[in-house]
């Protein structure tokens, strides 16, 4: 039971914003995980934007496995300009909400492992590729040939990017720790209480 009060009493404060007439500096953390959010999200769009030209445009003029490989970077990358575009407008609706530490810091931690995932997900998609371009090999198949080589590709960029943006949140994220732990619980003879260590 104590323990949950003394839950409920440090969310509470932290929900506030403010120890000892001091303001934390969450405003800036939420803010700075936003931005790493649309920069990921812009580059995503715009080689997603640039791969399904290209690659509509260069699957009209090749043959062979060259023009299946083209064929599925404007496939794939029709998928990345509409995820990028879906979450730029969810950035937009997260700009207007107000988060207090608790709920950052619950965001902070399922971004993570979103991100962690997703890098699981994009070594899959090279692991599929090589998969399919060794059996176009082996069949002679351009098709398999074409579509392999493009999702190594796609997978390889996609790969390094989260990689990138988990580094970047995982940074963000250890600096949000880092103004909870400043946070100390101190009880003495006249009661307890809160205090933040700067």
């Amino acid at each position: 039971m104590l323990r949950k009060t003394f839950v409920f009493i440090l969310t509470s404060l932290l929900f506030c914003g403010k120890i000892n007439g001091q303001s934390l500096n969450w405003d800036s953390l939420n803010k700075r995980r936003l931005e790493i959010n649309r920069q990921h999200l812009y580059i995503l769009g715009a080689w997603g934007a640039a791969n399904l030209i290209q690659g509509s445009i260069s699957a009209s003029n090749s043959n062979g496995s060259a023009r299946y490989f083209h064929q599925m970077n404007a496939y794939w990358n029709g998928v990345n300009v509409a995820i990028a575009g879906l979450g730029l407008l969810g950035l937009k609706y997260q700009l207007k909400q107000s988060f207090g530490p608790a709920q950052m810091i619950q965001e902070q931690r399922v971004l993570e492992k979103f991100l962690l995932l997703n890098t699981g997900l994009d070594a899959a998609y090279i692991t599929t590729g090589l998969f399919l371009r060794e059996r176009g090999l082996r069949l002679n198949n351009d098709r398999n040939k074409g579509f392999g080589n493009s999702l190594i590709f796609q997978g390889s960029f996609l790969l390094v990017l989260d990689l990138v943006h988990y580094f970047a949140h995982q940074k963000n994220g250890k600096a949000l720790q880092d103004q909870v732990n400043k946070l100390q619980w101190n009880v003495g003879t006249n009661g307890a209480g809160l205090t933040y260590r700067f």
